[in-house]
């Protein structure tokens, strides 16, 4: 049964020792996923890919491009979540649907498409936009995960390069972290939060 939201929130932690004997199925983590590609986006683009590795000597050549992180390989899945420097690319397939069903005009649509390919041609801009919607999604995969009744770690201590090249990523895609998920076998260590006033202004 899945958790309330508010209770999903207050109980997620980064996990980083997990059961090793559970494992994700490829239906437990599509309806993860499904629930993960609803999250929101710049102009609904979408930008982002994700690598799901339940292998284990996949897992096992991820381990030290991940610098040995024990639960690389001990929990029951890693999700590589990639950021789309192409997007942009995706303004046709997001689109079309919408106006061929009368929802959008073909004449708003070409406003919106010159505004996105204008945008794109700025790589730094590309860039920040990979990074920021593939991470909204990032989180939805986690608070999901943890509704679900499983525990997730991110890791953006990871060789990204050396990722790319060990697992045929395309320019196309940059990565963005590591998502661990499965069981815990113990609790995350203690932690806390600093206080609201503290990073918060009210104007």
């Amino acid at each position: 049964m899945s958790k309330g939201f508010f209770d999903v929130v207050s109980e997620r932690t980064s996990i980083r020792h997990y059961d090793t004997s559970v494992k994700l199925s490829k239906e437990e983590l599509t309806e993860l996923l499904d629930t993960t590609v609803k999250s929101p986006s710049a102009w609904n683009l979408q930008h982002w890919h994700f690598v799901v590795i339940t292998d284990e000597a996949a897992k096992e050549r991820l381990l030290p491009i991940a610098y040995n992180q024990k639960q690389i390989v001990e929990a029951g899945a890693v999700i590589a979540v990639l950021g789309d420097l192409e997007a942009n690319k995706n303004t046709d397939a997001v689109y079309n649907p919408l106006v061929d069903a009368g929802h959008m005009t073909a004449e708003v649509k070409d406003i919106l498409a010159g505004q996105i390919n204008g945008a794109y041609k700025n790589a730094t801009f590309a860039r920040d936009a990979a990074f920021t919607n593939a991470s909204l999604a990032a989180m939805t995969f986690m608070l999901a995960a943890k509704a679900k009744g499983y525990d997730t770690c991110s890791m953006g201590g990871f060789n990204a390069q050396k990722f790319v090249e060990e697992f045929k990523i395309e320019d196309r895609y940059i990565p963005v972290m590591l998502i661990s998920v499965g069981k815990a076998a113990k609790p995350a260590h203690a932690s806390d939060r600093l206080p609201l006033d503290q990073v918060t202004t009210w104007i």
